[in-house]
Formats: structure tokens, sequence, C-alpha cells
């Protein structure tokens, strides 16, 4: 007698990043993603998003707040050797759902030589899609931070926004406001406007590359009188930003180092091409080190802990050669 048994085929879970949404910047591999899935799991907005991609699938839609009920969900369908594809609009592990799919795995015992295999496909994030729109405000250092305190706590979101603020960074503001938080942004901007000028330039996308896009252009101070809501993303430059022909830009820093004129590449005066700034790490070290100033007239002149000051004066600058740098402008 041949004893009949059944083997479960091994079940995947795909945290599917749909970018902002337009099929023309879904990638191949997301599209590829949500063909080869038997069900589809997501935020009604987002199952929206790809609706004639989901002929012949099993949906699953879930409620804003229900971020781990659809981790659950793609867990529960997957131990049943199903192909889940978990959608998160832009990138999955951005804001996303791949945060708490794996928490909820690890609660579970999961591991990558289980029975669930777990691929991240990335998407491109409201931070990169935003930016394209208004211009090239991302062109130096850069962060985001969610206004949303459902999970985190204000103090917390209160003290990021303090430290990206004070240390000239172009921020994005990640879910600024929605119908019960209004008082949010406010707050941000309250904090903003403690270290930059009230006319900095801030650009407000909503709903990029949607059919409702739109667009809008203003200043720290006037920040709180834009259109803001939950599908927003504010834009905040730092202090080099600037808005042009209706395109904010941020130099990269090209002008601290060469005369920046159409034909003329030729390094500033006490500048040299390809190595740091003259007032770099190791140019700055030199001049502290030869300063008569003391270590608290030094942390306020540069804006750094005097703790950070008294460290570096205890290590004198070592000697070294100019080495090649250029690869990385």
């Amino acid at each position: 007698m041949t004893e009949n048994t059944t083997h479960t085929p091994r079940g995947k879970i795909m945290l599917v990043g749909l970018g902002p949404g337009s099929h023309d910047y879904l990638t191949a591999r997301a599209r590829a993603a949500i063909g080869e899935a038997d069900t589809v799991i997501g935020y009604a907005t987002y199952i929206r998003l790809v609706k004639d991609l989901l002929e012949g699938k099993e949906i699953v839609k879930k409620a804003m707040a229900e971020e781990l009920d659809r981790a659950i969900e793609a867990y529960e369908r997957a131990k049943l050797g199903k192909k889940v594809a978990l959608v998160s609009s832009g990138d999955a592990g951005v804001y996303g759902m791949a945060g708490p799919t794996f928490e909820v795995l690890f609660q579970a015992g999961w591991t990558p030589d289980s029975d669930i295999e777990v691929e991240i496909i990335p998407g491109a994030s409201a931070i990169n899609t935003c930016a394209s729109l208004v211009g090239a405000p991302l062109t130096h250092d850069f962060c985001a931070i969610s206004l949303s305190d459902l999970l985190t706590p204000w103090p917390t979101i209160a003290r990021r926004l303090n430290a990206v603020a004070y240390a000239d960074f172009v921020v994005a503001l990640y879910n600024p406001k929605s119908g019960r938080r209004t008082r949010q942004i406010e707050e941000a901007q309250r904090i903003f406007l403690q270290f930059r000028d009230p006319k900095t330039p801030v650009a407000i996308v909503k709903s990029a590359f949607r059919p409702k896009q739109r667009i809008e252009f203003t200043t720290l101070d006037k920040l709180t009188e834009a259109d803001i809501g939950m599908l927003t993303t504010v834009l905040i430059g730092n202090s080099n930003t600037y808005v042009k022909h209706g395109l904010m830009i941020t130099p990269r820093g090209y002008a601290n180092k060469y005369d920046v004129e159409v034909g003329n590449r030729a390094a500033r005066e006490g500048e040299k091409a390809g190595v740091s700034l003259s007032t770099g790490l190791n140019g700055w070290l030199a001049a502290i080190h030869g300063s008569d100033k003391t270590p608290a007239e030094l942390a306020l002149e540069y804006r750094l802990p005097e703790v950070y000051i008294r460290s570096v004066l205890e290590h004198p600058p070592v000697d070294l050669a100019d080495a090649d740098d250029s690869g990385e402008e």
C-alpha cells in the first residue's frame, strides 16, 4: 500500500513598494510580484492604485490603522503555502509594511530558513518622488521625520525636529497633518523658526504622480497657511536652499571650492581640486589647535558641544599628505 502524503508548498510574503502610485513609476519587479501573488493585501487606497493588475487575485483590504492586522493576515496565508503581496505606497521599508511584518514574523519564531520566504521589493519613496517634482532640493544632506504621534511620543519627535533644524538639514516631513492631528505641523514650524530664517523655502507636494497632484511653494513663516493633509509631503530647505524659475534647489557646495562660472573650473584661492576643503576636517583641526580661544568659546563659535571640542583638543592633528578624494565630487 502506498501512503498518500501531501506537502504544503513553501509560502512567500512579498513586501511590495508601489512607488508614488502611477504605473509609470511601478518597477518591473513590483509588477511581476503582484502577478505572481495568489493574495494581495493592503490599505484600500493602495489596492486601488493597482486594481487593474489584480484580476483573479484574492484581495484583502484593511483600514489605515490596521498595519499589524495586514502583517498577521499575510503571515497566516503564507503559512498555508500562499504567495502573498503585501503592498505599500512608496517604499515598503520607509514608513511602510516591512517593519510591522518582521515584528510579527519574529514574534512567531520565524527565521530566514523557515518555510516562509520573505522578499522586500523597493519602490520610490515620497521623499524622492516629491523632490523630483519641485527641482533638486535633496542634493545635500537631508532626513525624513514623520509627525505622526500615533506610535511615537511627541517629545521624541520634537527632539528630532530640534536636532535637524539646528543642524541645517533639508527635511522631509511625512504624515504632517490629518483630520485629528492638526497641531503637529504648527509645533514643527515653531521649532524650525528657532534656527531657520523665516523665508526658508518650503515645497508642499500633495498626491505626487496621482490624478489630484498639487504643488505649492511657500516659506517657513507661512507654512501653516498652506493646504496640508495626510497625502502631503513637506520639504523644508536648509540655509542655502533657494527657489528660482519655479524650482527648489539645494546647492551641493561647489561654490565653496570653485569659481562656479561657465567655462571656469578653477579652484578658489586656498583650495585644491580633489582634496578636502581648507575648512574640512584637517584644516579645522589645525585652526582650533592654533586658536587662543577657550573650549567654551570654540563651542559657541562652531555650534558644537563643548565636550566634543575638549576631546578634539586632546588629540593633536596628524600631518597627513593630501589624499586624492576626487571621486567624491
